[in-house]
């Protein structure tokens, strides 16, 4: 590395996310302003994650932490506030209206329930990642002005981007209200409601379904002529892989924490519109 990257390096911004899809967030409007660590590494749940030692070390050192809602920041912001009461923690999901995560009506008789929890997973909607967008800009602005040009040049771009993904996805699934996909972690309740689709989901926050919700969703899935099983890299495929084989279909996996968020949005739509019914 250069004398020039190393200092540049010295000089940015140094910012910490819970998640991936957020560094690339703040990276597409920070740039080479800002230096974005993760809390939460791939492959690990965010809803139980445990931060290292060294990791809460380096917080020490942050100017900034953007939250967006996912569980252990219910425990752990407290904790990260006291270790440097400098850093300015900002949330993220504030203004957005999370929906709560429920199981779904397999015997379409409008009994859905539900453990009480928030869906935290509003970066899964590109509409909702505007205002998460908008949190970053005007923080990056306020703890950094003289830079403001280079925060919004960089800021409409991102704007841009998503709007070209959004259009391009809503264009993909025009005319296909109502379409379903089978989930095994319901991740992607924001994601089918931008887009009027439903998921279906086998486990509701990581419980595994009791053998006679698992032959409802049998029955389901083969009444729908569902056929895919979605499945995601922090949780076990083992549920999945039993249902698949029972309604004669394959497993897929969409992964809801994959850090180049605008490219894998649309790869995950791609499969879910060859999957949905």
């Amino acid at each position: 590395m250069t004398l020039w990257a190393l200092t540049a390096q010295a000089a940015s911004l140094k910012i910490f996310v819970s998640i991936p899809p957020q560094k690339y967030f703040v990276q597409k409007i920070g740039g080479d302003l800002v230096s974005v660590s993760v809390l939460v590494p791939a492959g690990s749940d965010p809803h139980t994650y445990e931060p290292k030692p060294k990791q809460m070390a380096d917080l020490s050192k942050s100017a900034v932490y953007f939250a967006v809602g996912v569980d252990f920041e219910k425990v752990w912001l407290k904790k990260m506030a006291a270790a440097n009461p400098k850093m300015r923690i900002v949330h993220t999901d504030n203004g957005i209206r999370k929906i709560v995560l429920t199981e779904h009506d397999h015997d379409n008789k409008g009994n859905r329930h539900s453990d009480g929890s928030w869906d935290p997973h509003v970066w899964l909607s590109p509409a909702l990642v505007k205002i998460q967008a908008e949190h970053i800009f005007h923080t990056l602005v306020e703890i950094d002005p003289k830079n403001q040009k280079s925060y919004k040049t960089h800021y409409a771009r991102f704007l841009g981007e998503i709007n070209a993904l959004d259009h391009e996805l809503k264009a993909l699934f025009s005319g296909r209200t109502g379409e379903q996909f089978m989930v095994i972690h319901p991740s992607w309740g924001y994601f089918a409601n931008a887009y009027g689709l439903e998921q279906v989901p086998v486990a509701l926050e990581g419980k595994e379904p009791k053998p006679a919700q698992i032959q409802a969703l049998i029955r389901h899935a083969k009444e729908r002529g569902i056929r895919t099983v979605f499945v995601q890299p922090q949780f076990s495929s083992k549920t999945a892989e039993m249902l698949s084989r029972e309604i004669g279909g394959q497993i897929v996996y969409a992964d809801p924490l994959a850090e180049q968020w605008s490219k894998n949005l649309l790869e995950v739509a791609r499969k879910i519109s060859a999957a949905a019914r």
